[in-house]
Order: C-alpha cells, then structure tokens, then sequence
C-alpha cells in the first residue's frame, strides 16, 4: 500500500519529545538526519547527540489526513504556528528488495571478498566472506572497515593468534579466520555485536575459532600475534596501554576509525611501544599500523 510522510524541521533538544508525540499519533515509523551537514564523528561513549539543525520524518499510512495533524502540532509550544513542514506521498515499493538490492560484493585486497548471502558470489576460488547487514556495525562498506579488511588481506595469517578489539559486526574477525588464523578472540562493549559477530562467525563456519567476550568477562592474561582495533580516536588514546600488553613481542597492530587529523595524534600514543608506520588513508579516514617492540 501507498504511504504519507510528514517532514518536520526541529533541533537536538526538541526531536526525541517531537517523536514520542508523532509516535503517539500513530506514526509507523520515525527517522532523524541531519538537516544542515553537520558531521558527528566522535559522540562520548554511550551517547546518541542529534544535530543542531534535525529533520524528523514520520512515516503513516496514506489514508491519514496530515494536514488536521498538522493544524494539532501548532498548538505545541515549542514548534510554534509557523514551524516548517512538508508533507509527500511516499511510493509504494518493495523495501526488503529495495535495500537489499544496495548491497553487492566487494572486494578487499587481492584475495578477501565480503559478500551479502543473497548475491552469487563473484569468485568461488577466493577467500569469501557471507556476511549481511544486520544490528552492529561493519559490513566493509565504511573506509575505516575497508582499511581494516585490506590490511588482513595483505598479512600471513597461518597459525596465527588474532584479537578483534571492538568487534561490532564481527567482519574483522570472521575474514582474520578464513584468511587463515587459527584462533581469534573478539571484544566488544556491546552485547548485541557480540550476538552479531556470533551468528556471523556461524554462518561463515568458523563459530569453533572464535571466542567471544565482553570486557569485563575477558582473560586476563589475553595476548596475540595480531591486533586490530577499528573503534575510536579517543578510546584509542586512552586504551593506548591496554591494547599494547595483548600484542606479543614482534606482533602487529592495526588501529582505526580515526580522521586523518587524528592520525598522528593517535600514533604518538602507541610510539612507547610499537615501531608504528607512516598512516595509511581513506578518503577523510585513516588506518595506523606498527610491531611490538
């Protein structure tokens, strides 16, 4: 069936109350963006910011008249009578078609593809990886991922002791074993990409390599050959001593999700004990990697 949306201008500090009350009105769903291209690439732990300038769009179904809805919203203190909305019919897809269609394989390096399972896989003969998009973060598309991916592809995993700091999706470590690893371990402060990173270690039948653990519940004593952190510049900084004491003695290091103007900040950190490479760069990302000294 056809769809209606309301689009209504707001701001961080109205859009969750503005959501509650289109919710409340029957809305299908609600979706936030960014109105003016005011990038957030570092939010504090735990925090979801809104920008400054928000654009909520409320999703109902086509028989609803949003123009009485609209007429109820100017009552509302802090919209206002002159608050600024648009109204359109939204065409009637099919929207688990539509989104899947926009993903495709890709690959890494010279050997690593990372393919949705609905796509035929370009390459038998190559190391494959099926993974879909799903709740956690990481599906290869984002460059810090991509820079991640391209470095494994490029190293000699054989037996080979792994550790996926902050594993979200579990991308990292799911191609670190069909790479060749022997063992990986993932952590991560989220629950929900500990469940994704199982259910793609699963798919992809590696689930027997990988070991899974939130922080709290990790091994003391945990060390690898090979570590690879794809979170954030500030973490990363302040983790700089943590993460050093899991890499054994001539064991490599791969850091990012980090700007370029953060590179060498974050390089500086990790100088007391690794030999750290010049960065590498994806578009306004980039990707720090050095051995343990």
């Amino acid at each position: 069936m056809p769809w209606i949306q309301l689009k209504i201008d707001t701001d961080s500090q109205h859009a969750d109350a503005l959501s509650d009350l289109l919710m409340e009105e029957g809305s299908l769903s609600i979706t936030l963006e960014d109105g003016k291209d005011t990038p957030i690439y570092e939010p504090t732990l735990g925090e979801t910011p809104l920008w400054s300038h928000t654009v909520l769009t409320a999703l109902f179904e086509a028989d609803r008249d949003l123009i009485i809805l609209v007429e109820q919203l100017k009552l509302v203190p802090y919209l206002g009578t002159d608050f600024s909305y648009k109204i359109e019919q939204v065409e009637d897809k099919d929207w688990e078609r539509e989104w899947m269609d926009n993903f495709h394989p890709i690959q890494f390096g010279k050997r690593l593809w990372i393919c949705p399972s609905w796509r035929e896989i370009p390459d038998p003969q190559a190391v494959n990886v099926i993974l879909d998009p799903g709740l956690a973060f990481g599906t290869g598309t984002h460059p810090t991922t991509a820079l991640c991916l391209e470095w494994l592809d490029g190293l000699e995993l054989t037996d080979k002791e792994v550790i996926d700091f902050g594993c979200g999706s579990g991308i990292l470590a799911v191609a670190a074993l069909k790479l060749g690893a022997k063992k990986v371990t993932g952590i991560d402060i989220d629950y929900q990409a500990i469940e994704a990173s199982k259910a793609n270690a699963e798919r992809n039948d590696v689930l027997d390599q990988i070991s899974l653990y939130l922080p709290e519940d990790q091994p003391q004593d945990l060390k690898a050959d090979i570590l690879v952190a794809n979170i954030l510049a500030g973490p990363l900084r302040e983790l700089a001593p943590l993460i050093a004491k899991k890499v054994k003695p001539g064991g490599q290091l791969a850091l990012s999700g980090l700007l370029k103007e953060q590179a060498d900040e974050v390089a500086e950190f990790y100088t007391e004990w690794f030999d750290m490479d010049e960065p590498a760069h994806k578009e306004e990302w980039s990707r720090l990697t050095g051995i343990r000294k």
